[in-house]
């Protein structure tokens, strides 16, 4: 049998309209589709105003699509049944100060109709796999942020969800504390918990995250793997399009590199005035790359080495953004 996708959104649409008498429309969401399997950490990604919150309101049932479809283990995002399975850590949750450990897990998991005598159960473990075992009876108002995101964090697993949606979780926490949510995500992961998160803060997701949607003015821009996103930068030389940026040292002749470049454009230097040369240049795929090579060596130049640059989600995302011309969306 076929697994279902954990999550599942096929030409997602959403339009808002603002005014009372022209009632103006904004489109929130266009035509958005992307997937995400199960048992994986998968990252939703963009600019303010992208459409990741309305996305996330959407899944969980908070507000209603305007087209296209969307799913969560296999059942309609929003409906009740599928509430059941999921868990959900709010970008800023509130927990009333003078409430403990102990008594917030048992508030909120009584909203989510657990029964207190599971809370009981379930609680210490909770409370030991988010690190706040020796702070159980202390009362909320005692809490800094990383205690109240953890203990968010365990409310939202009272109930053994099969996914996980955790808005900015690291948001505003410090560097030990962001170490320590990692951390705990990792292990939920290892039990089998899908992690769906929306967060800014890139660092944190090319750390923990397999793959990444990137969505931008209601859009989807991009949907892959974190280690292919760093494949499609623009071209440091003019080239148009995108692709590999790759660095090649070779011996001999200008001309003959010039020649056996052909039509691709480029930049040579010479490094240290003798018959070594760096040449950096804009390359589609492998192929095209050993193509090259063939190139090269087939007018008797000598290569030295060859080297694929190294790009951060960060540049990444921002070359994305940035260029809304792009043709980078991936399924």
């Amino acid at each position: 049998m076929k697994q279902e996708f954990a999550i599942n959104v096929q030409s997602l649409g959403k339009t808002y309209s603002d005014g009372i008498i022209f009632r103006r429309k904004l489109e929130a969401l266009k035509d958005v589709s992307f997937s995400v399997n199960q048992g994986e950490v998968f990252g939703l990604l963009g600019p303010n105003g992208a459409g990741k919150t309305t996305l996330v309101k959407i899944l969980l049932g908070i507000i209603r699509k305007s087209g296209g479809s969307a799913t969560m283990l296999g059942l309609s995002a929003g409906s009740r049944s599928g509430r059941k399975m999921v868990g959900y850590l709010p970008e800023h949750l509130r927990i009333p100060p003078h409430l403990t450990g102990y008594t917030a897990l048992e508030c909120y998991g009584n909203l989510s109709n657990v029964p207190s005598s599971v809370i009981r159960q379930k609680r210490d473990d909770l409370l030991r796999l988010v690190g706040l075992a020796d702070r159980a009876t202390d009362r909320v108002k005692k809490y800094s942020k990383g205690m109240l995101q953890r203990l968010g964090l365990a409310q939202s697993l009272l109930h053994d969800p099969k996914l996980l949606v955790l808005d900015e979780p690291t948001d505003g926490l410090d560097p030990r504390a962001r170490a320590d949510m990692r951390q705990i995500i990792k292990e939920l992961k290892e039990r089998g918990v899908t992690i769906f998160l929306n967060s800014h803060i890139l660092q944190e997701v090319e750390m923990i995250c397999e793959r990444v949607a990137i969505l931008d003015r209601g859009q989807l821009r991009y949907c892959g793997t974190v280690s292919e996103i760093g494949d499609f930068v623009s071209s440091l030389v003019g080239a148009s399009g995108t692709g590999m940026v790759v660095e090649v040292e070779v011996q001999g002749d200008p001309e003959g590199i010039n020649s056996a470049f052909q039509e691709t454009k480029f930049e040579i230097k010479s490094s240290d005035g003798s018959q070594n040369f760096m040449v950096r240049v804009n390359m589609k795929d492998q192929p095209e790359v050993d193509s090259l090579v063939d190139r090269l060596r087939d007018r008797g130049v000598s290569l030295v080495g060859l080297n694929k640059q190294h790009v951060s989600l960060e540049d990444a995302f921002l070359q994305i953004v940035d260029d809304p011309n792009a043709e980078l969306s991936k399924s």
